[in-house]
């Protein structure tokens, strides 16, 4: 099994003035969709969500430390999985199911250092 991670990508406002009930949903959702990774045969090695963009801090080159996000866009990351998938066909199969109702994911394979570049 190979590691893909699986990029959570959303815009901010979708959530700005979401109600309780409805972030209650997006969590069920995402309970829901750690379940059916384990159905499909994967599994999920790490994850998180991630705070609002306002609350992100950037260094640049030799350390210049600045407010906010690296890049102002529409879609901010605002969360991960890394799973373990058979392979990319599997991984995408997987991240499909991924919730993202204010956006979309990106499914990447995971560098094992101890192959040859990758790059």
């Amino acid at each position: 099994m190979a590691k893909y991670a699986i990029l959570i990508y959303e815009d901010p406002a979708f959530y700005a003035n979401m109600s309780p009930e409805a972030w209650s949903a997006v969590i069920d959702a995402h309970n829901a969709f750690t379940a059916q990774v384990y159905e499909l045969g994967g599994s999920i090695e790490s994850g998180g969500a991630l705070a609002s963009t306002t609350t992100a801090t950037t260094i640049k080159g030799a350390g210049t430390v600045t407010d906010g996000p690296f890049v102002e866009t529409k879609e901010a990351f605002g969360g991960f999985y890394v799973v373990e998938a058979r392979d990319l066909d599997h991984a995408v199969e997987i991240g499909k199911l991924c919730p993202a109702p204010g956006g979309g994911v990106e499914v990447r394979p995971v560098v094992d250092p101890t192959t040859a570049n990758p790059f």
